[in-house]
């Protein structure tokens, strides 16, 4: 019993660290995707999560190259699915726009990041 008891903690520890890690959003895919190229303006952006989001305290924005905001100003979590994050767009000129977005998971964990994407003329 006395051999078996480190194997038995470094387990236990294992599966602890693996349900923390677990807990945060992370990014799963977007559409428009990271580094596209786009022949037309999307009309939203949408962002899919690992973990479910808590609304009032995930956000994303659109920026233009020069750092001006361009979205719609209404980012939300989608009601029917917690993991998508959607916020709409005007028609964008052509050009290179940057998203960026903090998602809080329904357990309190934040991730932030960001990616672009470009409209071709």
């Amino acid at each position: 019993m006395k051999r078996r008891l480190p194997i038995l903690v470094t387990l236990a520890s294992a599966t602890v660290f693996v349900s923390v890690a677990r807990a945060h959003a992370f990014l799963d895919h977007a559409i428009p995707a990271a580094g596209s190229a786009l022949h037309q303006s999307p009309t939203e952006v949408r962002l899919w999560f690992s973990e479910r989001l808590d609304p009032p305290f995930s956000k994303a924005e659109v920026q233009d190259q020069s750092s001006n905001r361009v979205d719609n100003g209404n980012s939300q979590v989608d009601s029917d699915d917690r993991k998508l994050l959607r916020i709409s767009l005007p028609p964008l000129a052509p050009g290179r726009y940057r998203v960026t977005w903090r998602a809080v998971s329904v357990d309190t964990h934040a991730s932030t990041g960001e990616f672009t994407f470009d409209i071709a003329p």
